[in-house]
């Protein structure tokens, strides 16, 4: 279903819908009386903070934009040092009131919806902005950013209030595709990277079954029938909700069966970000 698939323009209309959606639960969650310096599942991130970290990384973005538009160029600072430069930049903000806050994080969200609602069909797949911790990247991935910040954020605070909760099916089907890319980025430095081949298999609206490959080029996926999946030497299962926050380090998710030790090395070759 394209509309379920945001790296195609036909999925545009429906990122921007959840991201809103999202960034309401999020907004009603960190104004919730007590929650402001209450902890999240993000370590030494209080719920002030992630609002402060969307502050900082949407504001970035704006920059970004103007520098694709512009013809100019950034250098990328990369991912392995995104936890610790974006926790420092998120805590900058603890000094300013909650409601000056909020009015800002909303505004600024204002800004961006508008922005990426104002894309061109060309422009959604062949405009590349340069991102700060990623280098160049076509624009639909700050839709996708947007999305990993609001869901994933604020499944964040909801753990941290410490009730039973759950990570919206809209989030999380569409945050599917983007995560294989999150695996691509996030492999660590020094990771055995002798070659070998695993399944992923993901339910949802962005179903499939992929054979995951590793070589000393990094990591490479490809969809494949359930002949050839099965085919492989170990498969691990993920309902959508599962395979993002595994992703994001959230959880150890998935089910996985065939050989133990491949699994072991596929889900231990990456950094938590």
């Amino acid at each position: 279903m394209s509309e379920w698939n945001a790296m195609t323009y036909q999925g545009k209309d429906t990122i921007l819908r959840v991201v809103r959606e999202q960034a309401a639960a999020m907004f009603a969650a960190a104004e919730r009386p007590g929650a402001w310096e209450a902890p999240t599942a993000c370590e030494n991130w209080q719920v002030r903070d992630v609002i402060g970290h969307l502050v900082d990384t949407t504001e970035g973005y704006f920059k970004a934009f103007e520098i694709a538009r512009s013809g100019g160029s950034q250098d990328a600072y990369g991912l392995t040092g995104m936890h610790e430069r974006a926790g420092d930049s998120a805590k900058s903000f603890r000094d300013l009131p909650q409601a000056e806050l909020m009015t800002r994080v909303r505004a600024d969200l204002d800004q961006m919806m508008a922005l990426l609602g104002g894309l061109s069909e060309q422009e959604w797949t062949s405009l590349i902005v340069p991102h700060f911790y990623m280098g160049p990247v076509p624009a639909f991935i700050y839709a996708a950013g947007q999305l990993m910040d609001y869901g994933v954020h604020t499944w964040d605070i909801m753990e941290g209030a410490g009730r039973a909760h759950a990570l919206p099916a809209d989030a999380a089907d569409l945050l599917v595709p983007f995560m294989f890319i999150i695996w691509q980025s996030t492999i660590s430095p020094d990771a055995d990277l002798s070659p070998f081949s695993i399944g992923v298999q993901v339910g949802g609206r962005n179903a499939g079954n992929f054979k995951v490959s590793i070589s000393d080029q990094g990591m490479s996926y490809e969809q494949v029938s359930l002949d050839e999946l099965m085919a492989l030497p170990a498969v691990l299962e993920f309902d959508p909700a599962a395979m993002v926050l595994t992703a994001f380090g959230r959880i150890n998710g998935g089910t996985a069966s065939g050989d133990p030790a491949l699994v072991d090395r596929f889900l231990n070759l990456f950094y938590r970000i």
